[in-house]
């Protein structure tokens, strides 16, 4: 069915094509590149090879893509495109998707999908992709003819929040402007994905359709003054900044970098340029795109300020603000610097935040090569987009948990398209980009050690790259010319090989590494020319930033996970930790199989011995990849803490008059257990129950008719803005809770008191809790009541 609906695409597929040359839309500066109008100001040391010129040979990377690729081909152009026609006046031609499509941020996943189509065809020619980007943009074009104004959206309510915002009443904080969910961010996708059509696919009227989506939007946000600008930007905007400053770069139009000035957010990139860190308590992703413009507009102007933004911002977050894998964020949200230990849950680490923190170290490479930026590089993407993908079913994280004993969700095909879907669907077609660059000296950067072939056409050489990483340690390259020629070649040295060797033809060679971190080469290379460079692995560890005792472990460029088994582990035995007197990790650990690189804990882990497999091959499992570890002495110390809190929930336990399993069928039914507008869910491996609109919870718990009693309350801090609601006790106000009180990401016990005149010569009551106005009541995670 499919196929036949792509036979009829490719009638009324756009044909004005020209020349096909690969760029991002997070564009990094290509040599010679006659398309781009506006060259750099700043010198560009290394720049981007087309993505053509690069292709990935077998491997977990080559994997990830295909496992990708068909998943792109699964969906169907227009159901993704339903929306823009049914907004235009026009009849849609397929049923809109679930998800995020069916809801406010509608039209978001269609630009990543573009770009994703693009993106693939660009590497492999394969016409079906290049058929689906030309479909598409002709649909887009033909809402934007219908619409007249220039825009194309799929978002509900749009026209009127449009209007509200042209007229100067603006309505704006977090993800809501004037009642739409992040709008912006919405448009930015669409003309992102058009971008990477005209770039990669060199569909021309993909740039007019742009061209038309950056002109209306000076028309609406022409009439806003800058206090009315900041205003709207309180609300995330997505890489609007960016999006019109590389089309100022395709364009030469000046109109469009004034435009992207207009995006520039005061409140977070001026103190940003003071090298001040104010990202505690922000959304991450909202401030990411801001910081590419930053650094993509100073490639455009030289401006100092973008430098100093995009610099310092980006030192910040990988220095202290992520996480082992080069993730970072805890519900989307950063904290106080250099403070994780309370911060490993199940909603840690967004994706879609190092999708963009990867396109922002590219440009920062550009202008500042080095291997410490590719450090990270390398870090992120084994450890965090590699490990974001089910590899069997192409299927996708939101969060990639860092909870100890935590476990993936994966999206599923139709129902899903979050926004980490959407980034996703790029992120594993694109592990070509940044593995070589051009050097301005006309050398060749390796920055990352994925097997590959590198075309250089211009150069008349190729250069292949075999590696079984990491698996074993020795990384070829062969280099294949028409004639032999003078050339500098450039390896990376990773942070984690110690003492690297090289060797040409067989024949060792002295290892020089410049103040880059990069090993140079330079001689004149013949056709066969052979290269080995070895990087030697070693297990070593990684501590939390504020806990010295809790480490993650590595190989090589890999982050391991210790495998727990299909099950949540016991909470009666606890998460494994290490106990050892050894402080080098290459003791705690034995080799059980190094092709599949898998280890096992040498009598290392308590209760029970481990086994531990690279983080970005785990699936469905349960699994930790930070360990607490103690040392002997230490260990029987914690052992006595812990018998300490078993023997204060033994207590606990004899004292229980009741307890309530909210989100559970028959204990719900046994309690009486009712309320209006009520939600539910599961997070943290605890079911929870809430409401929506105003609505209530009521309960009946158990008492003690001759004892004070107290309900105790399970909570889960971090964001619960707007959750303040009274507790009743059979109609009678007892206390007013506000969980936004509690900020840590962890279970809160909280206690209330219950007068005695309520329970006095009773069984049982009813507890009710009831949201204060414009508020929910919840979530709560359990109810217990106690006898004092």
């Amino acid at each position: 069915m499919m196929m036949n609906k792509l036979l009829k695409y490719s009638l009324v597929i756009f044909c004005g094509l020209t020349t096909v040359r690969a760029h991002a839309q997070s564009y990094v500066p290509e040599w010679n590149d006659a398309r781009i109008k506006v060259k750099p100001q700043v010198p560009i040391k290394a720049y981007s090879f087309d993505l053509k010129d690069v292709k990935l040979l077998p491997g977990p990377f080559k994997q990830a893509m295909e496992a990708d690729a068909a998943y792109l081909l699964a969906i169907e152009p227009d159901r993704l495109l339903a929306a823009f026609r049914a907004h235009s006046g026009l009849q849609p031609k397929g049923k809109m998707y679930g998800g995020w499509e069916s809801s406010g941020l509608a039209g978001h996943t269609l630009g990543h999908y573009l770009s994703a189509l693009s993106l693939h065809y660009a590497s492999t020619r394969e016409p079906e992709f290049l058929k689906r980007v030309n479909y598409i943009v002709s649909q887009l074009n033909e809402c934007q003819v219908a619409r007249k104004t220039g825009y194309i959206g799929a978002i509900p309510k749009e026209d009127t929040i449009w209007a509200e915002v042209a007229k100067g009443d603006i309505r704006s904080h977090g993800f809501d402007l004037n009642g739409g969910w992040s709008p912006w961010y919405t448009v930015h996708k669409v003309m992102a994905g058009l971008l990477d059509a005209y770039l990669y696919c060199s569909n021309t009227q993909a740039l007019q359709v742009c061209k038309g989506m950056a002109n209306w939007t000076g028309e609406t946000i022409k009439n806003l003054d800058d206090e009315k600008l900041q205003k709207m930007m309180l609300c995330e905007y997505g890489g609007m900044t960016e999006v019109l400053a590389n089309l100022y770069a395709i364009t030469g139009d000046k109109k469009y970098l004034a435009l992207s000035y207009k995006f520039y957010d005061k409140s977070i990139l001026d103190p940003l340029a003071k090298k001040e860190d104010i990202l505690p308590g922000k959304h991450s992703n909202t401030q990411i795109p801001k910081i590419i413009a930053s650094a993509r507009r100073y490639e455009l102007t030289g401006d100092a300020n973008d430098k100093a933004i995009a610099d310092f911002f980006w030192e910040t977050v990988v220095n202290n603000h992520s996480y082992a894998t080069g993730g970072n964020s805890n519900y989307e949200y950063l904290s106080e610097p250099r403070k994780l230990n309370d911060k490993l849950t199940e909603n840690t680490t967004e994706t879609c935040n190092t999708y963009n923190m990867l396109k922002l170290t590219r440009h920062l490479f550009a202008t500042a090569p080095s291997a410490l930026l590719m450090d990270y590089y390398e870090k992120a993407l084994y450890n965090h987009i590699l490990a974001s993908q089910n590899h069997e079913t192409g299927m996708m994280c939101y969060f990639v948990p860092m909870r100890m004993g935590g476990k993936k969700e994966y999206s599923d095909q139709f129902d899903t398209f979050t926004c980490c879907v959407g980034s996703g669907m790029e992120n594993h077609v694109k592990y070509n980009e940044s593995i070589y660059s051009r050097g301005a000296d006309g050398s060749v950067y390796v920055n990352l050690f994925i097997p590959s072939v590198l075309n250089w056409t211009a150069k008349g050489l190729s250069l292949k790259q075999e590696s079984n990483l990491p698996a074993n340690d020795h990384i070829s390259f062969t280099v294949n010319t028409s004639k032999p020629g003078p050339l500098t070649i450039r390896i990376r040295k990773p942070h984690w090989a110690i003492n690297p060797a090289i060797s040409i033809n067989g024949k060792q060679q002295p290892v020089k590494i410049d103040e880059h971190g990069y090993i140079a080469i330079s001689r004149n290379w013949k056709n066969g020319d052979k290269i080995t460079f070895t990087a030697p692995e070693n297990l070593y560890t990684e501590a939390l930033p504020d806990n010295a005792n809790r480490r993650a472990l590595f190989y090589g460029p890999v982050l391991l996970a210790g495998i727990l088994g299909d099950k949540e582990p016991d909470p009666t035995k606890g998460i494994p930790v290490f106990v050892t007197s050894e402080t080098d990790p290459n003791k705690w650990l034995q080799m059980v199989d190094k092709n599949q690189l898998t280890f096992r804990t040498l009598n290392t882990a308590q209760p029970q011995d481990v086994n531990l497999i690279p983080f970005n091959r785990t699936k469905n499992e349960y699994y930790s990849v930070y360990w607490d570890v103690f040392t002997p002495d230490a260990w029987t110390v914690q052992q006595k803490a812990y018998d300490e809190q078993r023997k204060q929930q033994q207590e606990l336990d004899a004292r229980t008059t009741d307890i309530l399993r909210v989100g559970e069928m028959q204990p719900e039914r046994d309690h009486s257990f009712s309320g209006e507008n009520l939600t539910t869910g599961e997070d943290h491996q605890k079911k929870w129950r809430s409401t929506e609109n105003g609505g209530f919870v009521s309960f009946d718990m158990k008492v003690d008719a001759n004892a004070e009693n107290t309900l105790i309350n399970t909570y889960w801090g971090m964001d619960n803005r707007g959750r303040v609601f009274d507790i009743m006790i059979d109609g009678t106000k007892v206390t007013t809770v506000d969980l936004n009180k509690y900020k840590e990401s962890r279970f809160y016990d909280i206690s209330y008191a219950i007068p005695v005149e309520l329970t006095k010569s009773k069984q049982k009551v009813t507890v009710k809790f009831v949201p204060k106005q414009g508020n929910s009541a919840g979530p709560v995670y359990g109810s217990r009541m106690v006898k004092n």
